[in-house]
């Protein structure tokens, strides 16, 4: 890997340990960077906090961290106070159990990151505990402190290494339940069901992340363009979202484009006779 390991130490399973280092699986270092500047002067805003009841600008020294009590009242927690209640780090993946992948919430995935051995003397170690979760189809789950938090780990095997996935606590997770409650379950005609059905059959792919359009740094990269070039961006219209009685309709016309996008059947050439080949072929009419 070219970037620098965020994390090195590693990873434990009962007497098994295996060193290893954790590296950012994404980053958002490609996308377009905006700033905050003066409309007037053109020049870059820096931020300044400002006492909320003086408005006067605060130094540095004096910004402290605190928890509202009440309103407008804040208990101070200075910094080392901060730093003596987060949980020492043993710099271990400590694992606590493995669990089948099929039966893995995907709500409380956070941010992934890729696992390497530490060092070519640590690799045996490192495939034993990857080929052993490919072969069980399963994925491990540990826990360690991450940037001053002690996190969920998830560690599935992926390709020659591992990829191990921060998870969100059970308080973060908002409930499926309470989210979907107002929804009414409704009762869908057979052949709407049927010409959704074929729609899908019809746009079946496979999973090509390397296709995935980011419509929205590409429009951002033509604004930015057009302003230098002096040009007017003309926005685009956004598609009227379809009513009910119109839902079948829309399947119907869904569902004949899909099948006019199909490729037509290669005709299958017939082996011609020796009589056949052996008459002269029509002269072709000339363009008056």
């Amino acid at each position: 890997m070219a970037a620098r390991a965020v994390w090195t130490g590693v990873i434990k399973i009962a007497e098994i340990v295996c060193p290893v280092k954790m590296y950012t699986a994404a980053t958002t270092s490609e996308r377009i960077a905006l700033h905050m500047v003066n409309r007037e002067t053109g020049s870059r805003l820096k931020r300044v906090y400002v006492d909320d009841n003086t408005n006067k600008p605060v130094e540095a020294a004096d910004q402290v961290k605190g928890y509202e009590t009440s309103d407008g009242a804040y208990v101070i927690l200075e910094p080392e106070e901060i730093a003596a209640a987060i949980p020492e780090s043993d710099k271990s993946l400590t694992v606590d159990a493995f669990i089948a992948c099929n039966k893995i919430e995907p709500t409380y995935f956070d941010k992934p990151y890729y696992l390497l051995p530490a060092s070519d003397a640590t690799e045996d170690s490192f495939v034993l505990i990857r080929e052993a979760l490919r072969n069980q189809k399963a994925v491990a789950i540990a826990h360690t402190v991450l940037f001053r938090r002690l996190r969920p780990v998830l560690i599935r095997a992926h390709r020659n290494g591992l990829i191990a996935t921060t998870l969100n606590f059970d308080y973060e997770v908002r409930s499926s339940k309470d989210a979907f409650s107002d929804i009414k379950k409704g009762k869908i005609e057979p052949e709407m069901l049927k010409l959704a059905q074929h729609i899908l059959k019809t746009k079946a792919g496979k999973f090509e992340p390397e296709k995935f359009d980011d419509r929205y740094e590409a429009a951002l990269a033509e604004l930015v363009k057009a302003k230098i070039d002096g040009r007017k961006i003309v926005p685009l219209r956004r598609p009227e979202p379809t009513k009910s009685n119109d839902l079948l309709e829309a399947l119907r016309l869904s569902a004949g484009a899909q099948d006019n996008d199909a490729p037509a059947p290669k005709k299958r050439r017939t082996r011609k006779t020796s009589d056949e080949a052996a008459k002269p072929a029509a002269p072709r009419r000339k363009a008056s």
